[in-house]
């Protein structure tokens, strides 16, 4: 779930309190009812630039609710020369990918290209270590593509056979 029906909420709360002080303040009516329609204008413009805000990818230096975040799975990847790096990532805790914009640098858009190449080679994903990280002091990558699973055990041998004996069918012993 978005959180826009709560900051929509809280909106239209505010701009009510707004408009109940203008409606009783000692005023001429015009201006009580100047005030109410530019509350009720302030209140669709809102809804429109949240509803616009939905589909635009956030600057990750304005993640507050994850800023901590030790990494995140590189679900897709778009590297705009000198403008910026975009990002969808996803959260293990989370049913719905956010899509994120780093600015852009060199280093860093060498190292996704070379990691979602990598990834693809493999059959895996990437992973992007500190996310929300302004600078990385270390020089470890900050994409990377996970080592591939491991692959299950094998069952155990049927019987009483121990794992480490053959019986070859043919051969007497």
């Amino acid at each position: 779930m978005t959180l826009m029906p709560l900051f929509y909420t809280a909106m239209v709360a505010l701009a009510g309190a707004i408009a109940a002080v203008a409606l009783w303040a000692r005023v001429r009516r015009s201006l009580k009812v100047v005030v109410l329609a530019l509350t009720a204008a302030w209140l669709v413009v809102a809804y429109g630039a949240l509803a616009e805000l939905l589909s635009r990818p956030k600057p990750v230096s304005l993640e507050f609710a994850r800023s901590h975040a030790a990494e995140a799975e590189v679900l897709a990847g778009r590297i705009v020369e000198d403008e910026a790096i975009y990002l969808w990532l996803g959260f293990g805790d989370l049913a719905e990918p956010r899509a994120y914009r780093l600015p852009f640098d060199q280093a860093t858009a060498e190292e996704l290209r070379r990691a979602l190449e990598e990834g693809r080679e493999h059959g895996g994903g990437v992973k992007m270590r500190l996310p929300f990280e302004p600078s990385l002091d270390d020089q470890e990558p900050r994409f990377y593509a996970p080592p591939q699973p491991r692959l299950p055990l094998k069952p155990p041998p049927p019987g009483d056979a121990t794992p480490f004996e053959f019986d070859s069918p043919g051969q007497a012993t």
